[in-house]
């Protein structure tokens, strides 16, 4: 078979041609759709289905627009929000080296007083949709920062940043969301 297939330009042609067809098979159907609902876990399944209800009747979706309809974060994460504490939520790709940067600079927030910090992995973030959707996270690692409760009167307010974050600037972004005074527009 072998000296067959290294001697007629033909055979090799026919199983270049089969090896492309099965490489352009793989590809499609791997890259093709349908890879994103394979995560969807069960609990997040009806905040697909009325997204896709909303798109449907409107148009695409802002984001954002999912938080409306997303349960409610974790307890633990709620019960710090309500203790009004400043919450800090790092959502990560195991395996990444700018997450596990991200991850150890964290630990500088242990040291301020009414933090709450918190790692959550990419493949728990449905669980976290209110929030995740609400600042619009889309890509990890992201360091979503949970004003205090009682500077916004009660409504949740936070921003996001994304890559690797030193101790310093974990620690400046919640300084910023702790801040109480004044804020002037800019208008350029």
């Amino acid at each position: 078979m072998r000296e067959a297939l290294n001697s007629n330009p033909i055979a090799q042609a026919a199983v270049m041609g089969v090896l492309l067809l099965a490489a352009a098979f793989f590809f499609m159907t791997k890259m093709g759709g349908g890879g994103e609902e394979e995560g969807v876990s069960a609990g997040s399944e009806s905040i697909v289905s009325a997204v896709a209800a909303t798109e449907t009747a409107t148009g695409p979706v802002p984001p954002g627009a999912i938080a409306a309809v997303a349960p409610p974060p974790p307890a633990p994460v709620t019960s710090a929000f309500n203790a009004n504490r400043t919450v800090a939520l790092l959502f990560v790709h195991d395996g990444g080296i700018d997450d596990r940067l991200a991850k150890d600079s964290l630990g500088a927030l242990e040291a301020l007083p009414d933090v709450a910090t918190f790692v959550v992995p990419a493949s728990q973030i449905a669980r976290y949709a209110a929030i995740a959707q609400g600042v619009d996270v889309n890509r990890v690692p992201a360091l979503v920062v949970i004003r205090p409760k009682a500077l916004d009167k009660g409504v949740p307010t936070a921003f996001v940043t994304y890559g690797f974050q030193s101790p310093q600037s974990a620690v400046q972004a919640v300084k910023d969301a702790g801040y109480k005074g004044r804020t002037l527009e800019y208008h350029p």
